[in-house]
């Protein structure tokens, strides 16, 4: 069984306060925008913050009823207010902090103990409240994280506005991913050293920096043609999704909600929701982005030739390359720790059938 460490509790306590701020940048960003008449952005911005909201209280409140089936009904009540007010992970926070503190500085489990003993049933509560919000999190990331930053570098690329308030707000959205992933990137067992970690951090970086760049150049070339896209691609991750029927939720319903936001994260990043091998779809996904990246690039240099001499464009399209050739390649290139390194990649993209 996962040890609830110290280490894990400075990481909970860190992510609560990366939530909090993060919860007034996007506020402060589009009152900015409010103010300045910029009325489509600001809305754009409350919009991915409510649906990423919205979505998690409903997963939160589900997880919540399934867990205490059969228990108080006047407990799930008030569970269910304080979710109907977006409050819900908050409460999910109290209790990490609570088992998550017993854990951490007051149990010494043994390994060859039971679960069902005190000091590791406070251990398996711990760990298990802390992988329901960090799947929560990664719900957040790419339902409003992500697409805002999207949007952010759009507005850089398209209207030259550079304001500090942009910046803050794209910095806030690096640090959300930064610490989503570096949260994923910490193995339930001690056998994988430092570097295999580092090497996965910055693939997944790497990899969703290099294509979050590759779709602002195609949009401020043509946001419809963006908009296809975007529309395309979620429609591919949801068939695939179907396809491989998934049994994350116990509610059809809940299911293919389920399933359609797996179909929006498959846009960004690729993961594993049925924990098979994933050395052939990570290839093909990868691949399908580099062709999409170079194909946007080369679309830029014989539609607009113009624009070549633009420093954004030479800008994004550097970083763009560079992104995503060092977030694929670079895994390959360490030879000495490969295999290990590949088995890494595949093992975390596995745990999303946390559930």
């Amino acid at each position: 069984m996962m040890k609830f460490t110290k280490q894990n509790f400075i990481f909970l306590v860190g992510g609560i306060m990366i939530y909090v701020v993060d919860i007034g940048v996007d506020f402060w960003v589009a009152s900015k925008y409010f103010c300045q008449g910029q009325y489509c952005w600001g809305i754009l911005i409350l919009c991915f913050r409510g649906l990423s909201s919205l979505i998690t209280q409903v997963f939160s409140y589900e997880w919540f009823k399934n867990d205490w089936e059969g228990t108080d009904t006047g407990k799930l009540k008030w569970i269910f207010l304080v979710h109907l007010f977006q409050c819900g992970i908050f409460i999910r926070y109290w209790f990490a902090l609570k088992y998550g503190w017993q854990a951490a500085f007051k149990q010494n489990s043994s390994r060859d103990a039971s679960e069902t003993d005190p000091p590791n049933f406070i251990q398996k509560q711990a760990v298990d409240v802390v992988t329901d919000i960090n799947m929560l999190r990664v719900f957040k990331t790419f339902l409003e994280t992500t697409p805002q930053l999207f949007v952010q570098i759009y507005i850089l690329m398209a209207h030259g506005k550079n304001n500090f308030y942009q910046y803050a707000a794209i910095i806030m959205s690096f640090c959300v991913d930064y610490q989503i992933s570096l949260r994923k990137s910490l193995p339930d067992k001690d056998e994988f050293c430092v570097l295999p970690k580092l090497v996965y951090l910055f693939y997944k970086l790497l990899t969703i920096t290099s294509w979050i760049l590759s779709i602002s150049l195609i949009t401020v070339l043509s946001v419809r043609s963006s908009i296809i896209l975007l529309i395309f691609l979620w429609i591919c991750g949801f068939t695939w999704t179907l396809k491989q029927h998934t049994t994350f939720c116990k509610s059809k319903k809940m299911e293919y909600l389920y399933r359609t936001v797996v179909g929006i994260i498959l846009i960004f990043t690729f993961f594993n929701i049925k924990g098979r091998k994933t050395k052939v779809c990570i290839s093909i996904y990868y691949a399908t982005h580099t062709v999409v990246t170079l194909g946007i690039l080369f679309v830029y240099i014989f539609w607009k030739p113009s624009i070549i001499t633009e420093i954004h464009f030479t800008v994004v399209s550097i970083l763009t390359t560079l992104s995503l050739v060092l977030g694929v390649f670079i895994p390959l290139l360490m030879a000495d720790h490969g295999r290990v390194q590949m088995k890494l990649m595949e093992r975390q993209d596995e745990k999303i059938e946390w559930k």
